[in-house]
């Protein structure tokens, strides 16, 4: 990792638990304020402590920007959990062969950038 990616990493961490702590929750109950500030804390610790040993700089850039646009989702809409995607169901895709194969890879390929890596922790 170059000194540069690093700072902005590091940027990027901190910029979290900032806003973290300035989080106020949309119904603005103080209950639902504390857990959505605790949510947003855990999911940043747990996301950069799985990402720490990442090397591939290509993968490195894939979470900066799966980070960034959690960031920008979650302070546009006032939530900080990921929102949820409408991807078509399988269909009538049979249980095996080339086309449940097909729709399942459709499904992973059309995934947003920052769900990428929120099935992998929850």
């Amino acid at each position: 990792m170059t000194p540069a990616t690093r700072q902005e990493v590091l940027g990027l961490y901190r910029k979290v638990f900032r806003i973290a702590k300035n989080w106020q929750s949309a119904s603005g109950q103080i209950e639902e304020t504390m857990r959505e500030k605790e949510y947003i804390r855990n999911e940043a610790r747990t996301l950069f402590r799985k990402n720490k040993n990442v090397t591939d700089p290509n993968l490195i850039k894939q979470c900066i920007e799966e980070c960034e646009a959690r960031i920008e989702i979650g302070l546009h809409y006032n939530i900080p959990y990921p929102r949820p995607i409408h991807l078509p169901p399988l269909g009538l895709a049979h249980k095996q062969g080339r086309t449940l194969r097909h729709q399942e890879r459709l499904r992973k390929i059309s995934k947003p950038i920052y769900l990428k890596s929120h099935d992998e922790v929850s």
